[in-house]
């Protein structure tokens, strides 16, 4: 079974974020789901993409670096939307990553200064007309990452909703989470 590290959206650590990650507990897997809000839950996503800028996006990938710190090296890191920042720089700069889950996001793999690392397998998933993932470059930047890697895959989804998969906000989409968390639980069995 592996050992997951959940970074958690916009929004905070949500509930349907705690759901997610229970589902993969129920699986057999260790995952662990730091706040990088720090108790704080935002009702828009418009209000915790402010705080976040406030606060720095550094800041945060920061402290997903130090959540990282204290577990051991050989995790999958899962990020969902602005998650994927420190689950995407950890996975592709942490010696020891068994692989990455970047849900609803993904930047180009230069702007953590390397390139994907060999051997660590990577799923990408995202809906095919969000405003943010597919009008903001971060498909364009999926498709690369999968074209440069030797283990990865790109799963776009019909429809427009960002924060898809959090089962606590309108947003969410059940068939499309279900198929996520389907493909996310594979991934995960082939981790060794």
């Amino acid at each position: 079974m592996a050992e997951v590290l959940v970074f958690h959206h916009g929004h905070g650590l949500t509930e349907g974020i705690r759901e997610f990650a229970e589902q993969l507990r129920q699986a057999g897997h260790t995952v662990h789901v730091p706040d990088l809000f720090e108790g704080q839950v935002f009702d828009s996503l418009e209000e915790g993409v402010e705080y976040a800028e406030n606060i720095g996006f550094g800041t945060i990938i920061k402290r997903g670096t130090t959540a990282a710190g204290e577990l051991s090296a050989e995790l999958v890191y899962l990020g969902f939307s602005l998650g994927v920042l420190p689950a995407q720089k950890l996975a592709q700069t942490r010696p020891g990553a068994k692989g990455a889950l970047l849900i609803e996001a993904c930047v180009p793999t230069s702007e953590f200064g390397s390139i994907w690392p060999q051997g660590v397998p990577v799923q990408i998933h995202g809906m095919d007309a969000d405003a943010f993932f597919a009008g903001e470059g971060d498909v364009e930047a999926a498709r690369a990452l999968v074209d440069a890697a030797t283990d990865a895959e790109l799963f776009l989804y019909p429809g427009d909703r960002h924060l898809f998969t959090d089962s606590s906000l309108p947003s969410h989409d059940e068939r499309a989470t279900t198929q996520t968390t389907h493909r996310v639980l594979e991934f995960l069995d082939r981790i060794k």
